[in-house]
């Protein structure tokens, strides 16, 4: 079965990977590249179409980000949004100005002409626009498709193959946009909707089972989804007739995991998903390497070195005991990537991922990142086609640099014991409410705040722990979760008066963006 793709290329928008996302909705792969990305890495995923992204700049600005113009002359269908189609406009001979009247917000468009974009949607519709210039002039060719009280809201040329819209049809504000990307997908573009879990499966093991040969690996576990779903697809396609497997998964307790984790995560790993794992407590060694370290870069890339330095480690002895050991397997995700390496063209770096951007140049083994195309929810679809158990799989995410990144400032001991008792009390006040699979992520961080206090009469001096709730589709935008008043209450009872060093509690109501859901 040939791979197709849709390939998105972004202008530096705060959306695009919601672009990405929509088109995977309908089973179709959908990958996000830079706007400047080379016309051999964009025809590598064999692209039946192509959406050109919106973005904050202007076209007409000296440093606004460019694609290639030849995309134009691929043969393949182009959709155009918000700056996608003001650089479609601007490089075909059209024109684009600053508007004036900007359009932010919820607006009614009205379709016109009957384009096929927008086949079976009614006349007028409810869209979200986000722009300050304007389409004054088509060029030659195109026609007006429809448009808002004040300005060009779609245009096309279906004789070369083009489509664009000026507002954001990848957004929930938009309540029809799923259709129209749905009618440029699989109408216009005629992608096949194959790209399922099972197929992604299937060719995943192949492409394991093609690298790897008769070689062996080893897989950096933490325990949660991800890299328990790498490890288990990696399982299956290193394993032999007679159910051995050539996978080493190898579970490292860096000093900065949660109450009691290492000795549960390595019974779940063993007896629920069946895999040969090697624990290994590094606990001293991390924390030596942590120790006077404040920022929070430097901690995600000292957690990262040390990771692959211990990895290391047990690769050499695992090549002594069971024979050599050239790839190592990692969870990683999309988000990662994207907040790491930032490929989005103009768009910043968020920050690193200790298992992306923290990586050593000198790692001497080959990697297998066979989850970095996908995004939370499409891991977890993953791992229930391989027929894991539901507990892990819907484990809330846990960040690699774990406690390290939830203790601002530096971490020790002290901080560390601290921490896990208000996070075990968050994590089971929270699952006792029956809210614990309802969120996508809840925990405590302890700040380095000492503020007065009075308890038993007695004036106290302590720390602050914040407690953080979050609903969030992918984990790259987020909301704050109201959580119950009783909830919030049982968990600052029970942290003020359990947890000795912490004698005050706040509720973090801060949503992404502006806010990261980790702290650090």
């Amino acid at each position: 079965m040939e791979t197709q793709s849709i390939v998105v290329l972004d202008f530096g928008a705060q959306y695009s990977q919601l672009i990405a996302r929509r088109i995977r909705e309908q089973n179709v792969f959908s990958v996000v590249l830079p706007c400047n990305a080379g016309l051999e890495e964009i025809r590598s995923y064999a692209p039946v179409g192509i959406v050109l992204s919106g973005g904050p700049s202007s076209v007409y600005d000296k440093d606004a980000p460019v694609a290639d113009q030849r995309i134009f002359d691929f043969g393949v269908p182009v959709l155009g949004i918000c700056y996608g189609l003001q650089f479609m406009v601007h490089v075909l001979g059209g024109k684009v100005r600053p508007a004036e009247k900007r359009e932010y917000g919820q607006a009614k468009v009205e379709l016109l002409n009957g384009s096929r974009l927008f086949e079976g949607l009614p006349k007028v519709m409810a869209v979200w626009m986000s722009h300050g210039d304007e389409a004054v002039e088509l060029p030659a060719g195109f026609q007006l498709t429809a448009k808002s009280p004040s300005a060009v809201a779609a245009i096309e040329n279906p004789k070369r193959k083009m489509w664009a819209v000026q507002f954001h049809p990848e957004v929930h504000h938009t309540p029809l946009g799923t259709d129209i990307l749905r009618n440029f997908t699989l109408k216009i573009c005629g992608a096949q909707p194959n790209w399922t879990a099972q197929r992604f499966i299937e060719e995943t093991i192949a492409s394991v089972r093609q690298a790897v040969g008769y070689g062996r690996a080893i897989c950096a576990l933490s325990g949660g989804v991800d890299s328990s779903v790498a490890a288990t697809l990696v399982n299956r396609a290193l394993r032999d007739e007679k159910g051995n497997s050539r996978l080493t998964s190898v579970f490292v307790n860096n000093g900065v995991l949660r109450k009691n984790e290492f000795e549960k995560v390595q019974q779940n790993l063993r007896e629920r998903l069946g895999l040969h794992v090697v624990a290994v407590d590094a606990t001293e060694r991390f924390l030596t390497k942590l120790k006077g370290v404040t920022d929070p870069e430097a901690k995600r890339k000292i957690i990262g070195n040390e990771f692959i330095a211990v990895f290391d480690q047990e690769a050499h002895r695992i090549e002594r005991e069971e024979g050599k050991v050239d790839w190592l397997v990692q969870g990683t995700l999309y988000p990662d990537i994207i907040e790491s390496r930032s490929v989005r063209g103009p768009s910043q770096t968020i920050k690193t991922h200790h298992n992306v951007g923290g990586l050593p140049d000198t790692m001497k083994l080959k990697l297998i990142e066979p989850l970095k195309d996908l995004f939370k929810d499409e891991v977890r679809k993953i791992g229930r086609d391989l027929g894991m158990p539901e507990e892990i799989l819907l484990r809330q995410p846990f960040p690699g640099p774990g406690l390290a990144v939830r203790i601002l400032g530096e971490v020790t001991p002290e901080r560390l014991a601290i921490l896990r008792d208000c996070d075990d009390v968050v994590i089971t006040e929270i699952k006792r409410a029956g809210l614990y699979t309802k969120i996508w992520q809840s925990f405590a961080v302890l700040l380095p705040v000492m503020t007065v206090g009075v308890m038993g009469d007695q004036r106290t001096y302590a720390y602050t722990c914040a407690i953080r709730a979050v609903h969030s589709e992918d984990g790259m935008t987020a909301d704050w979760v109201p959580l119950p008043y009783e909830v919030l209450k049982t968990v600052s009872i029970r942290i003020v008066n359990e947890v000795k060093g912490v004698n005050r509690v706040v509720y973090d109501i801060t949503s992404k963006p502006p806010g990261t859901i980790e702290w650090e």
